[in-house]
């Protein structure tokens, strides 16, 4: 894991050190934004930047007022978290982004925004069980939520080979699928079961993509192996939270730079 986790040193500026963007969140879902954008900073990243409604644009400068809320160059994007398949502006952010090559984190809504015959983007999908089975079903593949968890393998091994992307099937035993490859955790920390963890999964895997993007494009790092770490990264955090305390998301979002400072 601590390959992949950029700590700064004497030659750097915010912008060698990584540059996250987010298309996350809505009037409706304000907080997914902000759990993703904690999680980004926690890992070290250099600069991150915040694309959405004012209404969320101002939360998230009343606690993380180091955002940019200003488009601009990026390593990677992380898109659809908090944003409705319906939210007009937010899905022709997510579709330009897409239609570009970037490296981008699908999340959530954005699984469904996003059409991957037309995609340009290197993506990570990162759906729990449920958008699994929707994605498929949009795709022609006709499932229901309790087959995938019923045999999550073989459904994020359909959900690479449909899309051509590497997919995070989350659950109480995530499974990375790309290509014919998987990967399949131990047990996750039972707190993890808690609203809003799957928002800090996306901004941790945002974030290790921007700081590792040189290396993931030019093939001296794996794509697959920077969001296994991502994975392990979150599990840390959210064990290390819940250690004096109950914890919900942005505890384990706060808790992964006490992880970043102590990776060896």
């Amino acid at each position: 894991m601590s390959e992949f986790i950029r700590k700064p040193n004497a030659a750097d500026d915010k912008y060698s050190r990584g540059v996250v963007g987010f298309v996350t969140s809505s009037d409706e879902f304000p907080g997914a934004a902000l759990l993703g954008i904690t999680a980004a900073m926690r890992t070290g990243i250099g600069m991150v930047r915040y694309l959405g409604p004012q209404r969320v644009a101002d939360l998230v400068l009343v606690s993380r007022p180091e955002t940019v809320l200003q488009d601009g160059r990026a390593q990677a994007w992380v898109v659809g978290s908090g944003v409705p398949v319906d939210d007009v502006d937010q899905s022709a952010r997510i579709r330009k982004l897409v239609s570009e090559k970037n490296l981008v984190v699908v999340d959530a809504g954005a699984l469904q925004i996003v059409d991957f015959k037309n995609c340009a983007a290197k993506c990570v999908l990162t759906p729990h069980a449920g958008e699994a089975a929707a994605l498929l079903t949009s795709l022609g593949h006709s499932i229901t939520r309790e087959q995938v968890e019923a045999d999550p393998i073989t459904a994020a091994l359909l959900i690479a080979e449909a899309t051509g992307q590497l997919t995070v099937l989350k659950g109480n035993r995530t499974i990375i699928a790309q290509g014919t490859k998987t990967y399949q955790f131990d047990p996750a920390p039972a707190v993890l079961a808690t609203a809003g963890s799957g928002d800090v999964l996306a901004g941790i895997i945002g974030a290790l993509l921007a700081a590792n993007a040189e290396s993931i494009l030019s093939g001296d790092a794996e794509l697959f192996d920077v969001v296994k770490a991502a994975i392990n990264l979150q599990a840390q955090a959210a064990a290390l939270a819940s250690n004096d305390s109950t914890v919900v998301a942005l505890d384990i979002a706060e808790a992964i730079g006490r992880v970043v400072t102590t990776a060896e």
